[in-house]
């Protein structure tokens, strides 16, 4: 008698999810499978059937992520109610889970550039500027949000052509906000030394976030629409001069730019200014041409492990979950003396970065270290504490030489932000995101959510679609 063999599946069950189908942005239920060191997550729509979507090339590192979860920090007040449920009820409602790390406010549509990837579609035909009263209502609900408001970054558009951009600046720093940036693609610094000097003034807990997409013309015309290499020069010479705090973002698109983390980081050393590299991957949304998400999506793991497979700078065992929001941001620090940078994470105990381990000795045994470590791996980190807390950091760990008048010229960061989108959408890391747009309306919502949802008014769609399903 032949009797059947049960099989075994292919992949490991490891949880379940809530994201969106990939057609019609609907909330779907997802398991996430792991198979081999990739995960995925397979998603079923009544109406689409179902979709599976890598999620990550690292499965080591994606469980790792689990031991960075900490309790979030909630902000003092909230603009909304829970009426749909997330993410309908932006914001911020009583159902999300961690406060403002990084705060956006875009003051213009305008740009001086049209590139084929921009998630706010701007462009010089679009010539809104907000006007400086409600510039100020947007930054008060902020402050009333969350008291002392850790990072607030101004973007657009590009901010730097607003007619009362300095005005704007002038006006947080007069509020009670730690640290200010701006967002640029660095054309107005390139060329107006003048304005550089206006920048200066705005010191100390002033940063430049500046567009820094590549070091080739090929991949630069692919994302920016133009050759930018000498633009980029002349900024950073520019910041240079006026040692103004400078953090290099980069847009990754696989293919594209994703063999030039190594080279980035490198030139990135040879700048004083410069205090880190941001590198973002490619978000499916606003303004996106040609966007596949079989060929052009490139994951948070793949750039960590470009990072340390393309730099000396850092290992694989530096570049860390971050608490708030573990999987979708990933930091390394390290102390800088002039390109040489020593990593503090792989100095400490593996034990005692993680944030949040239950029954473990080691929890308890170096509790201060722990809550040292947290306090220094944070988004919030800018030139008025990071210093501080890296010296604090250091008191713990006596065989680390600290350096003489140690300040944040001797910071140096990696961080990757992964942003979601429509394939990688998840409701629980949805509800930790510390990234939010504050809207002029006085809403704080989450970035991801914001370009998904708001931005495009399909919030409004998906609600009305709600209430005939109830």
């Amino acid at each position: 008698m032949h009797i059947e063999q049960r099989k075994q599946t292919p992949y490991v069950f490891y949880g379940q999810t809530t994201s969106l189908c990939e057609e019609c942005m609907g909330l779907v239920p997802a398991k996430i499978l792991i198979e081999g060191d990739n995960v995925f997550y397979q998603k079923r729509c009544e109406r689409h059937g179902v979709q599976k979507t890598k999620i990550s090339s690292d499965t080591g590192y994606f469980k790792w992520c689990k031991d960075f979860q900490k309790p979030g920090d909630r902000p003092l007040t909230y603009q909304t109610r829970t009426e749909h449920g997330c993410p309908l009820d932006c914001g911020l409602c009583p159902d999300h889970e961690q406060h403002s790390c990084l705060a956006l406010i875009e003051i213009n549509e305008e740009c001086n550039l049209e590139c084929p990837v921009c998630f706010a579609e701007s462009s010089p035909m679009r010539k809104k500027n907000l006007d400086l009263k409600t510039i100020e209502r947007m930054m008060d609900a902020l402050v009333k949000s969350e008291g002392e408001p850790d990072i607030l970054q101004i973007s657009g558009g590009e901010p730097t052509i607003h007619p009362q951009f300095m005005e704007i600046m002038k006006l947080a720093k007069k509020k009670p906000i730690r640290h200010l940036m701006v967002n640029t693609n660095g054309v107005k610094i390139a060329s107006d030394k003048e304005f550089v000097k206006q920048l200066a003034t705005l010191k100390p807990g002033f940063e430049v976030y500046l567009q820094f997409d590549s070091l080739e013309k090929e991949a630069l015309i692919n994302l920016r629409g133009v050759d930018l290499r000498t633009v980029r020069k002349k900024a950073l010479e520019n910041l240079e001069e006026a040692n103004i705090s400078t953090t290099l973002v980069v847009t990754v698109k696989k293919g594209v730019n994703d063999h030039e983390m190594g080279a980035i980081i490198d030139h990135a050393l040879g700048y004083k200014c410069v205090r880190g590299v941001t590198f973002q991957p490619v978000q499916d949304a606003g303004r996106n041409e040609g966007f596949d998400k079989n060929t052009d999506r490139c994951l948070l793991t793949d750039i960590r492990r470009a990072i340390y497979e393309q730099s000396d700078v850092f290992k694989a065992e530096d570049i860390i979950p971050l608490p708030c929001n573990p999987e979708t941001i990933s930091i390394a620090y390290g102390i800088r003396d002039g390109r040489k940078v020593t990593p503090v994470t792989s100095l400490i105990p593996q034990h005692d970065l993680i944030a949040a381990v239950p029954n473990a000795v080691s929890f308890e045994k170096n509790k201060e270290l722990k809550q040292r470590v947290i306090d220094l791996f944070s988004l919030s980190s800018g030139d008025l504490n990071t210093a501080e807390r890296m010296e604090s950091l250091l008191c713990c760990l006596p065989e680390i030489p600290v350096l003489k008048n140690m300040s944040y010229d001797n910071i140096f960061r990696v961080t990757i932000v992964q942003f979601m989108d429509r394939y990688n959408f998840c409701l629980a890391n949805i509800k930790r995101s510390c990234i939010h747009f504050v809207t002029p309306h006085g809403q704080i919502i989450p970035f991801e959510n914001y370009n998904m949802f708001y931005r495009n008014g399909l919030v409004e769609q998906m609600r009305g679609r709600l209430k005939k399903a109830g």
